[in-house]
Order: structure tokens, then sequence, then C-alpha cells
């Protein structure tokens, strides 16, 4: 793994939890290089300095996460953004997609689950962290509750919750023993069969759904 310290932006409005964060994050080689009490603070620093990673809470009063994050995109900016969240809202997490979000993780996340949360979306992933479906599905309705349009084999099943873990085609690929191009075959026919743009939304669709 490459040493390089990773600089990241941080928005949260409580000082506390910033303080926490940084302190945490920097034990990890991760630095945070500017700090935010709200969106439009954020969206202010991120003119005058670049980073690798936004990590930012997805509820902070006037600005919140996910406008700061459209905004963000709508001034051609694409840093990768990992939203801190908890599952208490119904339509989080397509909300967070829609507007462009690499990442959404829980509040609660272990330590070494955020630092390789960073890693990943610094590095070009996506990631939805590996949770119970049960909690998710009585939180969470899909919007499109139509059913696939064929079964699944048990092959896609298997992939299908590899990928609700956040996991790269490549990291699948290692573990079911597959070449890495076959795995993005499945998953093109997995997104197809659910009648989804993107891996989010597959996989809430399919633990709406009772797939996975």
């Amino acid at each position: 793994m490459s040493t390089k310290t990773i600089r990241v932006a941080l928005a949260d409005d409580q000082a506390l939890v910033r303080a926490g964060l940084r302190a945490l994050l920097l034990q990890q080689n991760i630095e945070v290089t500017l700090e935010a009490e709200d969106g439009d603070d954020l969206l202010q620093k991120l003119e005058q300095q670049s980073v690798d990673v936004v990590l930012s809470d997805i509820r902070m009063p006037g600005t919140d996460g996910i406008q700061a994050l459209l905004r963000l995109r709508e001034r051609g900016d694409a840093t990768p953004m990992l939203l801190l969240t908890t599952f208490d809202d119904s339509d989080l997490l397509l909300r967070a997609a829609d507007a462009g979000a690499q990442g959404f993780l829980l509040k609660d996340a272990a330590p070494e689950d955020l630092r390789e949360a960073i890693v990943r979306v610094a590095a070009g992933e996506t990631l939805l962290q590996p949770v119970s479906t049960d909690p998710v599905r009585a939180r969470f309705r899909f919007r499109d509750e139509s059913e696939p349009t064929e079964t699944f084999g048990t092959r896609e099943v298997a992939i299908l919750r590899l990928l609700a873990g956040g996991y790269s085609n490549k990291e699948i690929a290692r573990s079911l023993f597959l070449a890495e191009g076959t795995v993005k075959n499945y998953v093109s026919t997995i997104l197809d069969k659910l009648g989804t743009r993107d891996r989010t939304r597959a996989v809430l669709k399919a633990i709406t759904l009772r797939i996975i």
C-alpha cells in the first residue's frame, strides 16, 4: 500500500467531532488539510485549496453535505466525497448517490474502517459500507420496487453480497477465483436485470426485494 499521505477536507458542524476525527486520522497517515463547519464554509475553502477526499457529515445546519456535494459537482469539482451517515433517513443513500457521492460510512464505524474507506475512495473506488440488510430494509424503501427482469443465479447473488460490502471488481474476482473481466460482465448483467444504472442502486434494490 502506498505511504503517500492522503489529504482530507473535514466538514462537520460540531467542533469536538472534527477534533476527534482529525486526531484519529492523523494517527493513520491521513492529513486533515482543511476543516469546515458547514457546507458553505466547505465550498469556500475548497476554492482555495485542493484535497484528495472530502469527508463530510451529511446533516449540517444551512448547506448540508448533499447540498454541498451538488454545488461542488455543478462547478466542475470532482473531488471524491465520503459522507458520514446513519440509516434513519428514508431516501438518504439515493439522494447522495444522485448527487455524486463516492462513498457512505456509518458514523459508528471502527477507525480502521474509516481509514480503509478514505483510502479506497481516494483511489477512485465507490463504497457502500457492509451493513445488516434487515435494518436497511426496515428503514429504507427503494423508490423503484419493480421486480427484476430475470431470476438470479447463486454466483450473481454472491457477487451482489460482495457489492453490498463495497468490494471492487478486483477484490470480488480474488474472493470468487474469477477473472476480473468475468466479474465485470456479471456486474453488468446484474445491473441490467435490476434495471439500475449503478452498483449502489443495484444493492439497495436487491436488499429491498430480498434478493440478498
